[in-house]
């Protein structure tokens, strides 16, 4: 079976690259698998540029369950566009079912756009797009996922996954903010983005740094497990972490692509 050890949900970096694809790594894309009734189910949180093919290294795209945008930045949904490929053109027609996709308000137009469909035609037939309401509750069978409305530009999520009674917090793309405390209270990982730098990135609502994120960690309470992410390929992930282990009292993760994470 999956879950080894008892353990309730897997979780599988597809990509970690902050803001755009890197040398090493795609965008942002995470797959979260646990057992339920008897079968596997997955879950994808955000589909950005290049996951698309790392995906395929651990997953038949046409076997998930439910995909899940956090906002609708380039570098967390793009990769939409092929699996809408995948989905219209796979010879093999027993796979087409619609995949239910969760995100923003008019995610399915903004998509749409993306591979540059005009009305009418659109990927209706291939996903069934639904939209993310903050603090209400989505079910895809072993999970409950919470979207908490975040602090970035645009309409931006972080995702509370909850399955068997384990939690892992995903924060999305955002600055410090109350949400982020029943985001990540109690988490058992809690995947953070850190893709600025304490003193160079002054920007505000946008992005948090390693010490933000490990402060929102600790503010959040009972967190088991920090793992920094988004890490933009300019940046030193070194440094990112150095600046979260001033303020975080254990050990700082780095996300890396096609780790393997049992929660």
């Amino acid at each position: 079976t999956l879950m080894v050890g008892g353990r309730a949900m897997r979780l599988t970096i597809v990509g970690c690259s902050g803001s755009f694809a890197g040398p090493r790594s795609p965008a942002s894309c995470y797959l979260v698998q646990a057992e339920y009734e008897g079968r596997i189910w997955s879950l994808v949180l955000d589909l950005g540029n290049g996951a698309l093919g790392v995906l395929q290294r651990h997953i038949d795209p046409m076997a998930v369950d439910a995909v899940m945008l956090s906002h609708l930045h380039a570098d967390h949904c793009l990769d939409l566009c092929g699996l809408y490929v995948m989905h219209k053109y796979c010879p093999d027609p027993v796979s087409r079912t619609r995949i239910p996709v969760y995100g923003p308000r008019r995610s399915g137009e903004r998509m749409a756009r993306a591979y540059d469909l005009t009305p009418p035609d659109s990927m209706d037939s291939e996903f069934d797009f639904r939209e993310l309401a903050d603090g209400e509750v989505v079910r895809i069978g072993p999970f409950t996922v919470t979207p908490h409305l975040v602090n970035h530009p645009g309409e931006a999520y972080g995702f509370r996954v909850e399955a068997d009674g384990t939690v892992l917090a995903y924060t999305g793309d955002t600055d410090t903010c109350d949400a982020l405390k029943p985001l990540c209270h109690k988490a058992a990982l809690v995947l953070s983005d850190s893709a600025f730098i304490d003193d160079r990135d002054v920007a505000q609502g946008i992005h948090l740094s390693g010490s933000r994120a490990a402060q929102a960690a600790i503010d959040a309470g009972g967190v088991q497990r920090l793992m920094l992410t988004h890490i933009p390929s300019w940046n030193d992930p070194a440094v990112c972490r150095e600046q979260a282990a001033a303020v975080w009292p254990g050990r700082i993760e780095l996300a890396e692509a096609d780790a393997v994470h049992e929660l």
